[in-house]
């Protein structure tokens, strides 16, 4: 059987944000968007509608059900999702988004002065947690976890605290996955079960995430 999505609006956030300092720097993370990007494919290659909210990355979609939506900063994604989630059936959080933004934005070059430089952070909205609490029980929302430490349990935590009905475990710890790879190891966290694969190519573990998805919500 085809697993099809005809019909369906998936709305997914890929890439890093990156979070100005000043005019010529920024606080950004190493994430390159291909994980999200082997999603949106995938999804459109089955028929879905996909809306990418994507951050500062090299990479194009390739194929026309996809329309991507540019963006720079975690404030910038969220104003973007939020307008689109209340009319998408799921909601992939794939990017990277950065947890910190400077508290001021000098508008001007910040000049070389002294042996040491002090940026105040504020915190940024947590995209997925905020929209997890608008989340209909008609739509499903998977999230993204990468973690170095306890990872299981801070993964089910976060599938707790943001209403998501799956959250894609990656560990830093292992080799090949993460970062800078084209390929992943994920374990795919439910409420109930875990489902651990193997270290693939990021267009794989697009699939396999996009099976489990569609069998949650047709089988």
């Amino acid at each position: 059987m085809e697993k099809l999505f005809k019909g369906k609006t998936v709305i997914l956030t890929a890439g890093p944000t990156y979070e100005p300092i000043d005019p010529v720097r920024f606080i950004g993370n190493h994430s390159t968007g291909k994980m999200g990007y082997a999603l949106a494919e995938c999804f459109a290659q089955r028929g879905a509608q996909v809306k990418l909210v994507a951050g500062p990355t090299n990479l194009q979609a390739q194929h026309e059900g996809i329309a991507v939506i540019p963006v720079t900063t975690a404030d910038e994604m969220y104003a973007a999702v939020k307008q689109l989630a209340p009319a998408a059936d799921i909601w992939v959080f794939a990017a990277a988004v950065a947890d910190y933004k400077p508290k001021v934005v000098a508008d001007r070059k910040i000049k070389k002065a002294g042996d040491e430089l002090t940026i105040e952070l504020v915190k940024n909205v947590d995209i997925a947690a905020a929209l997890g609490k608008e989340k209909r029980e008609d739509q499903f929302a998977v999230g993204f976890a990468l973690e170095t430490d306890n990872e299981a349990s801070n993964a089910r935590e976060k599938l707790q605290k943001k209403n998501l009905n799956m959250i894609v475990l990656n560990s830093l710890n292992d080799p090949g996955a993460g970062f800078k790879h084209d390929t992943n190891k994920i374990t795919i966290i439910e409420k109930d079960t875990a489902t651990a694969f193997e270290l693939k190519h990021k267009s794989e573990v697009a699939q396999d995430i996009v099976n489990l998805i569609w069998e949650r919500l047709y089988v």
